[in-house]
């Protein structure tokens, strides 16, 4: 296993921060927190051009055809900024599955689109429930005439105020098993009988909930096949949750800069508050927490390039993970002060996020659970979580 950095994502990883630095200082970013579309068109044109969009998508449909690994460099620069944008909902829960599971004609007609930043996606899998569990899906798909009608609520959506089309999980069959009879719908957003209203959250990041309602889609408008759509969900979780990761650990690095510099420059008592030991100790901690995130982050990110079976090892990453990045942004907050509660400083917006990060793909607690099952198979899932 090499997880050294190539040439291409050595220049990848300069580029994205010196951009993003340059481009999307902190004010910009506060900006795109409060508008209403969540982000900034001309930015997405802009990235677009960079080929961050379609960065995974081969080159026959118009992309760059990078692997896995040079996808995870991009997001841990993103996280590094924390850089609001639509790109994980299109390019990691959006192209990827489609890539791999979608039709000859689905790939033809959506993949050039999303590489050339002409297509959002979002994709709609939490209802009410609030679970990661199969048993939670209601929203129901019944075929009639070789068409399907699409009802039901998605929650925490993120940017489907801003998406063309939604991949949407939807139960077409009962069956003893809940992880059967369960199928993904690549829906038009301007189909009828869809209504989007955007939640409010602490990190401000553009959730959504979704009703469909009465919504038609055809059977080419299915992706894999009918009643198998619970094993791509597991495949985009596993994929995302690690790519969140990633943009954890760029966050977390990034806050133990500030902590640091911070901790050297601000004077108490007639010396700078490094100097004490409870400020070192803070730094070291949150500096050793960051460590062993991002190396759990490469190596399981490794894995899932390498299509190794990595359920265990990409449970144990987000579970630690969630818990560093909390832990990290605490400290840096307790660092900084009270300054550090305020939306006008930086602290404050990754502490925010981190609180955000810990429950989407799954939180700690999930994790352990799935990890518990890996172990011990006998195990059941809980019924919430």
């Amino acid at each position: 296993m090499n997880l050294d950095f190539t040439e291409e994502q050595q220049m990848l990883r300069a580029a994205a921060r010196n951009f993003l630095t340059t481009e999307v200082p902190k004010k910009k970013v506060r900006e795109l927190e409060e508008s209403e579309k969540g982000h900034d068109p001309e930015l997405w044109r802009r990235i677009t051009d960079l080929g961050w969009i379609g960065l995974i998508i081969p080159e026959e449909y118009g992309g760059a055809g990078a692997d896995f690994m040079t996808l995870l460099v991009l997001f841990e620069e993103i996280g590094r900024n924390i850089f609001p944008s639509p790109l994980f909902s299109t390019e990691v829960l959006g192209a990827l599955p489609i890539l791999r599971y979608g039709s000859d004609k689905q790939k033809q007609e959506i993949l050039p689109r999303i590489a050339h930043g002409e297509v959002i996606t979002a994709f709609a899998l939490i209802e009410p429930a609030g679970t990661y569990e199969p048993s939670s899906i209601a929203a129901r798909a019944e075929c009639k005439n070789s068409s399907y009608t699409i009802n039901g609520t998605k929650l925490f959506v993120n940017d489907a105020m801003v998406a063309d089309y939604f991949l949407v999980v939807a139960r077409t069959a009962e069956k003893p098993e809940p992880q059967a009879g369960i199928t993904l719908f690549l829906v038009n957003a301007k189909n009828p009988g869809i209504k989007v209203e955007v939640m409010p959250t602490i990190a401000l990041d553009k959730q959504c909930e979704v009703i469909f309602s009465d919504v038609r889609v055809s059977q080419t408008d299915t992706l894999g096949e009918e009643g198998q759509g619970w094993k791509i969900v597991e495949g985009v979780l596993e994929q995302a949750a690690v790519l969140k990761c990633a943009e954890s650990v760029g966050a977390m690095e990034a806050v133990v800069d500030m902590a640091t510099n911070y901790a050297k420059e601000r004077v108490q008592y007639g010396k700078p508050i490094a100097a004490f030991q409870v400020i070192q100790h803070y730094l070291a901690n949150m500096s050793a927490r960051t460590l062993t995130a991002k190396g759990m982050t490469y190596r399981t990110a490794w894995m899932v390039q390498e299509g190794l079976p990595c359920t265990l090892q990409v449970s144990a990453a987000k579970a630690w993970v969630n818990e560093a990045y909390k832990f990290v942004t605490e400290r840096a907050v307790q660092i900084h002060g009270a300054i550090g509660m305020t939306r006008d400083h930086d602290v404050g917006l990754y502490y925010r996020r981190a609180k955000a990060a810990d429950v989407i793909f799954g939180d700690a607690d999930f994790h352990y659970e799935r990890i518990a099952q890996q172990l011990w198979p006998s195990i059941k899932p809980r019924s919430s979580g």
